[in-house]
Formats: structure tokens, C-alpha cells, sequence
């Protein structure tokens, strides 16, 4: 095992992840004291680190390592963020199913460390139609394993995110381009997020880049973000990654998806239209998003 002074004086933060630290006064210190929050997982798990991931992502820190008995694992350092608080608990909660297990937690400092998917390429590897049943397979593996089941209440409500999400929103008024069309995904978001007694947990962030090929099930979704809510909602974000596809023919490419994945395609629409419309931003000068709404706007 590597000298404590060693893991500090080689750790290679992603650069994403470096600039999403600098968001939040909370999230700069987690990112001063990472360096010694490695060094007490490495020796409280006994791993041996391996070469991080060059892209482990915006919010946490990732590397595949080596345990005690020789078994690979990944070890994930979780940067605090509101929209992945409950991560830990999701992950115990579906135990593996269509998901990766969680083999140690720490669930102060955020520390997971979880079975690694092999050959672990991710669904971006198949073309876009291609992913689409793929997706959609794991969305009804992971709703069905959550479906009036007990402990869902010890999950936050997608209304809470959703709150957030606006608020970000109402925040960057000075720069949206159609202040009718915003308001309206705002109103259509908030009234779609509203609890029901058919809500499921959901992972909220299942797209391409978070599902990897894997011998224990085919594939595995990674990096859950659980929120109790509407199915609809889940395969939205998939569709937002398929951003040109979904621009070119949008109403087909919703009803294609809620076909596959069983949802009501309706709210899957108006789920789709207002986070189009009505999604928080960096850049609102893409006019690609506006037009997407239009199209599907109610």
C-alpha cells in the first residue's frame, strides 16, 4: 500500500470537478481536505489505489483499486451537492439490482466504495437507437425493484429538486429569451412534480454516460441521484442527451421512448417540454432548447 505522503502528493483532480468546487463555499473545503480524506479510506478499506479516472466526473473523484483479498473495486469520493445527497442510501436501498453494489460507505464524508463494472464501457458506446432499449430496460428494473416497497419515505420528494431547479432558474431571468416559454416549463414543472401515490424511486440522472457494460447483469446504472417521484420523469434525461435527435424530430423520439420504457406518454411529453424550456443554465444563447419546447409545448 502507498505512504500516506504519497497518495496526497499524487492525487490528479479532474479539472470539471475543480471548477464545480469553486461554486460553493462548502464544496472548496471538501476539495482542500480530499488529499486526507483518501488517505483514511485507503487505510480504513486497505486498498490499493490504481490510475484514476481521467473523466470521473463533475462531482466526485473516482479510481479503481485493488482490495485486501485482490477483489477490484471503485472508490468514489462524492463532491456535497444537493442533487446527489442521498446516493449512499440509494445504492443500499436497490442492493444491486440493475444498479452497482455498494460494497463500503462512509457516509459522512460521502466515501463510497462499490463493485467495478468490467469490462465497464459505457452505453455511449452503441448508437443512439440502439440505447434507447437499453436504457429503458434499466428504468423498469430499477422501478419495479422499488415499487410499494418500505423505506421510500426515507427519501427526499422530486418536487424538492425541482423547487431547486426553478429557483436556479427564476435566478437567471436577465437572460432568457422567451420569458412566456420559461414561465410556462416552470408551471408545468412544479404541477408534473407534485407527489402521487404511484411514485417510485428514482435515479433522476439515467443517460448513456451512466450505464456501464458488466458480467453480473449486462448492464448497471451508476452514479443514481434518488429522488421519490414520477417514473415519466426518469427517462428525460436520456432524451436531453440525445440532444440533436430529439431536436430533429421530437414528438416521435417521446413517444418512441415512453413506448419502450412503459410510461405515460403525455406526461413524458410535458416532462420533456418543461425541462426544454426550463432548465437551469449556463447557456440560454442555444436556441436548439427553445425550439425543442415549441415543438413540444402543451
Amino acid at each position: 500500500m502507498a505512504a500516506p505522503s504519497t497518495l496526497c502528493a499524487s492525487m490528479i483532480l479532474p479539472s470539471q470537478l475543480v471548477e464545480n468546487c469553486q461554486k460553493a463555499p462548502e464544496r472548496k473545503i471538501w476539495l482542500s481536505t480530499l488529499p486526507q480524506l483518501l488517505d483514511k479510506v485507503v487505510a480504513l478499506w486497505s486498498l490499493r489505489l490504481e490510475t484514476p479516472f481521467q473523466n470521473g466526473g463533475t462531482c466526485s473523484w473516482v479510481c479503481p483499486v485493488v482490495r485486501f483479498d485482490g477483489t477490484h473495486a471503485v472508490l468514489k469520493l462524492a463532491m456535497p451537492h444537493m442533487e446527489g445527497k442521498h446516493e449512499i442510501q440509494g445504492l443500499r436501498y436497490w442492493s444491486g439490482r440493475s444498479m452497482v453494489k455498494l460494497i463500503e460507505a462512509d457516509a459522512d464524508s460521502g466515501a463510497m466504495l462499490m463493485e467495478r463494472c468490467q469490462p465497464g464501457t459505457t452505453l455511449r458506446s452503441k448508437p443512439e437507437p440502439a440505447q434507447d432499449g437499453i436504457i429503458a430496460g434499466v428504468l423498469r428494473r430499477i422501478w419495479e425493484s422499488t415499487t410499494a416497497t418500505p423505506g421510500l419515505a426515507d427519501f427526499r420528494h422530486l418536487s424538492q429538486m425541482i423547487d431547486f431547479w426553478c429557483e436556479e432558474t427564476i435566478a437567471q431571468t436577465h437572460l432568457w429569451p422567451d420569458a412566456g416559454l420559461v414561465n410556462e416549463g416552470l408551471r408545468v414543472m412544479k404541477e408534473l412534480a407534485r407527489p402521487a401515490p404511484a411514485d417510485v424511486l428514482l435515479a433522476t440522472d439515467l443517460h448513456a454516460g451512466n450505464v456501464l457494460r458488466a458480467q453480473r447483469e449486462p448492464w448497471l446504472a451508476i452514479d443514481p441521484k434518488p429522488f421519490v417521484g414520477d417514473r415519466s420523469y426518469d427517462p428525460v434525461q436520456h432524451l436531453m442527451n440525445c440532444e440533436a435527435r430529439l431536436h430533429l424530430k421530437p414528438t416521435s423520439l417521446v413517444e418512441r421512448i415512453a413506448d419502450l420504457t412503459g410510461v405515460d406518454p403525455e406526461r413524458l411529453r410535458l416532462w420533456t417540454f418543461a425541462r426544454a424550456a426550463a432548465d437551469p443554465r449556463d447557456d440560454w444563447t442555444n436556441t436548439r432548447w427553445i425550439e425543442i419546447a415549441k415543438a413540444l409545448s402543451p
